[in-house]
């Protein structure tokens, strides 16, 4: 399966986040997150799974290093927990996170391979969710202290900075669904903590390049298109007011547009937001929001179909559809659509103009087990890595600028409310063992990072 030559200069790398890999929940001077408090709160996580063990990389993390090595992989976005550093969000620092994590970075400087680290990937120190968390203003000032305090320490080493992972999902999945931690169902103190999570990425920006002189910092997203059950002019509203709840609510405040007025106007029909106001922001909140940034990182997994229906009514959201019945879908039960992540691209960079576009995670779960030979042979991975990156070349032969693309995930890893349920991992992990052994995806996809590339377009 040929995969498209890409640009010489083109970004090759893997992702992880702390929660998901380290474990070592107690250990090292870490304190609480609110993913801890929700682990061990019973019927939150299938199986009732923990993540106080899960890849156990704190204790690991040479031997990952050299994984990552072996595997040819130029690039590594990895997070970076708040509570490690400062175990209750603000002083005192401890002083061991900051240790494990300057260890780590000059593990990979060592083996040749480029850090770019994620500030914030869900870990919110537990002490400041007790406080109000993301819906308090106050939260997003600690933020910033925080992100001083790892820029400075590590900053003369690191060069590329992702803020935070994931908005949408730290304030929808989180304060209004329940669904993540700190699982929480009250629409306006979700859209107050997506107001602070942005607010605080944009305040971050300068901090970062002061600290680190000539870095590079963005943002991930996770975008997912969408598209209507039919072309009728219902279906086609449906379509529009999924897309202003998912993306534009983060899209257009980042680049200088505000937030959309059609879904300021649907929340304030749902009850979320009093009429004709938006009550968290301060004066010059949206100038800071909207900072000039190195790029825009994109997560892709999935489209979504969805039709109109009652639930439209009152600013609720649009019906989604179920993955047609002919279609491949993960064991996530999620369709196979790669043609969406290059709808996805062409989109943003027509309607937004991002100076640079990445991919900070793209993959897919399948439980694929080791036959008689001891192979894992996950041809259905290699083939959805193979499939979605021929839809980012075709991107950028369109002019899109993508720089780079990081698999989602170098490890088989703890999958927040899935628990080990979920298999997204180019390295399997025996959650009993912790025994790695990479996939047949991996070798795969260490012939595309080190394959013939041309000069960038």
């Amino acid at each position: 399966m040929p995969t498209p030559v890409f640009p010489s200069d083109f970004i090759w790398g893997t992702a992880t986040s702390a929660f998901q890999i380290e474990g070592a929940t107690h250990e090292g001077g870490r304190g609480e997150s609110i993913w801890d408090r929700f682990c061990h709160t019973p019927g939150r996580i299938a199986n009732g799974d923990t993540a106080d063990v899960a890849c156990d990389h704190f204790h690991r993390f040479r031997k990952d290093v050299a994984l990552l090595a072996d595997l040819g992989i130029p690039a590594y976005r990895f997070s970076i927990a708040w509570p490690r550093i400062l175990p209750t969000g603000r002083d005192p620092i401890n002083p061991q996170g900051l240790d494990f994590y300057g260890r780590l970075v000059d593990e990979l400087l060592e083996h040749g391979i480029t850090p770019w680290p994620t500030l914030y990937h869900w870990d919110l120190p537990q002490t400041l969710q007790d406080q109000g968390g993301w819906p308090n203003r106050d939260t997003a000032e600690a933020f910033l202290d925080y992100v001083d305090l790892v820029t400075r320490t590590l900053g003369d080493r690191v060069k590329h900075w992702f803020t935070h992972n994931e908005p949408w999902c730290v304030a929808m999945m989180g304060y209004a669904r329940g669904e993540h931690a700190p699982g929480l169902q009250d629409g306006s103190a979700a859209l107050a903590a997506a107001h602070h999570v942005l607010l605080s990425h944009g305040a971050s920006v300068p901090i970062i390049r002061a600290n680190c002189p000539g870095a590079d910092v963005g943002i991930v997203l996770n975008l997912t298109p969408a598209y209507p059950a039919s072309d009728s002019e219902p279906d086609r509203q449906a379509a529009q007011r999924f897309d202003g709840g998912f993306n534009r609510w983060f899209l257009d405040p980042l680049f200088g547009r505000g937030y959309p007025a059609d879904m300021v106007e649907a929340y304030h029909q749902r009850g979320w937001l009093p009429e004709g106001s938006l009550p968290f922001i301060h004066p010059g909140d949206l100038d800071t929001i909207a900072v000039p940034c190195d790029f825009l990182a994109i997560n892709y997994y999935t489209r979504a179909m969805v039709r109109s229906g009652s639930e439209m009514e009152n600013g609720g959201e649009p019906a989604t559809l179920p993955p047609p019945v002919d279609s491949e879908q993960t064991d996530m039960g999620w369709e196979v659509y790669p043609e969406g992540l290059h709808d996805l691209l062409l989109r943003v960079h027509q309607d937004y103009r991002p100076a640079r576009l990445l991919i900070a995670e793209n993959g897919c779960s399948y439980s694929d087990s080791a036959e008689p030979d001891g192979r894992i042979r996950d041809e259905r991975r290699i083939r959805y890595l193979h499939d979605h990156l021929a839809q980012a070349h075709r991107a950028i032969t369109q002019g899109v600028p993508l720089q780079g693309y990081f698999a989602w995930s170098l490890l088989d890893n703890f999958e927040w409310q899935f628990g080990n349920s979920q298999r997204f991992g180019l390295v399997a992990v025996d959650p009993t063992t912790g025994h790695r052994q990479p996939k047949d995806s991996a070798a795969w996809f260490r012939q595309q990072a080190a394959s013939p590339q041309h000069p960038p377009p």
